[in-house]
């Protein structure tokens, strides 16, 4: 086993999914590190080399290029409260609670509205913004935490969200045999608005950027919600076009199952975790 002082560990921001972990992995396995360890429930990168290796720099570059920010964590920090990330100042706080009553303020609000069209997509993806308000709140309450409750934290969180996803796959399915018919226009409609509030989450963080990978984590995730929308936009124009609800039913199935992956990916970080830190007591 190595040494406290010949590991390295990084606390990763813009980092809220399995796709983006194996980012950060193969960003840091570019720069010349074997075996790097990415908890996606603490955000916290592991790297077996010592804080004065060679490598670190070329990491470092290479992680920030692939759009996420990294703040070094003291060695002594990693079993009690990590260090404060340099860029978390009062103003980034307020806008990441304006961001958060975005997320889960529209999301009840689509969740209405996908029960009046009839659409599971938008369910789906009202999913996916009750999840991102959820685990941005934890993450700013948690944030001078110590490792193990982050991590009992982020099990909660994983829990919540696999809950979600399950009931949202389970009528789906219901819905399957039901063939009740879909609100197209309504559901376009409600599409639309959750692609303008996005839009206005990222321009609220944008201000309160902390040098250029933040920048691109913000737009990263600007990006990704805003292809999850488009593609419930475009669901909405065939189902009008089909006259069938398939075309939202394939939608909401894709949704919730990516959703119940990042989930799970969720719990088994934070399970881990935990077991390596009380392992540890």
């Amino acid at each position: 086993m190595l040494a406290l002082e010949d590991t390295l560990q990084y606390r990763v921001t813009g980092m809220d999914c399995a796709s983006c972990a194996a980012k950060v992995e193969k960003a840091a396995r570019s720069a010349g590190v074997a075996n790097p360890v990415v908890s996606i429930a603490t955000q916290i990168l592991t790297l077996d080399i010592p804080h004065n290796d060679a490598r670190v720099e070329a990491v470092e570059r290479a992680i920030s290029d692939a759009g996420y920010h990294l703040n070094q964590l003291r060695p002594e920090a990693s079993n009690e409260t990590d260090d404060m990330p340099s860029h978390l100042t009062s103003g980034y706080k307020r806008a990441l609670w304006i961001v958060i009553m975005l997320n889960l303020g529209y999301g009840m609000i689509e969740m209405i509205g996908g029960y009046l069209a009839g659409s599971q997509a938008l369910k789906a993806d009202a999913l996916d913004f009750v999840g991102d308000g959820v685990i941005t709140f934890l993450g700013v309450l948690a944030i001078s935490w110590s490792l193990l409750w982050r991590a009992r934290s982020a099990l909660v969180q994983g829990v919540f969200l696999a809950i979600l996803g399950l009931g949202v796959l389970g009528n789906t399915v219901w819905r399957i045999f039901q063939h009740q018919p879909v609100e197209a226009e309504l559901m376009g409609a409600i599409a639309l608005v959750a692609l303008a509030v996005n839009v206005t989450a990222a321009l609220v963080l944008v201000p309160h950027r902390a040098g250029d990978a933040n920048v691109r984590a913000v737009w990263l995730f600007s990006r990704n919600d805003a292809i999850g929308n488009a593609v419930v936009v475009l669901a909405a124009i065939l189902v009008g076009i089909t006259k069938t609800s398939w075309p939202d039913l394939v939608v909401a199935l894709a949704v919730a199952a990516l959703f119940l992956h990042s989930s799970w990916v969720i719990i088994r970080d934070a399970l881990q975790d935990i077991a390596k830190v009380e392992s540890s007591l």
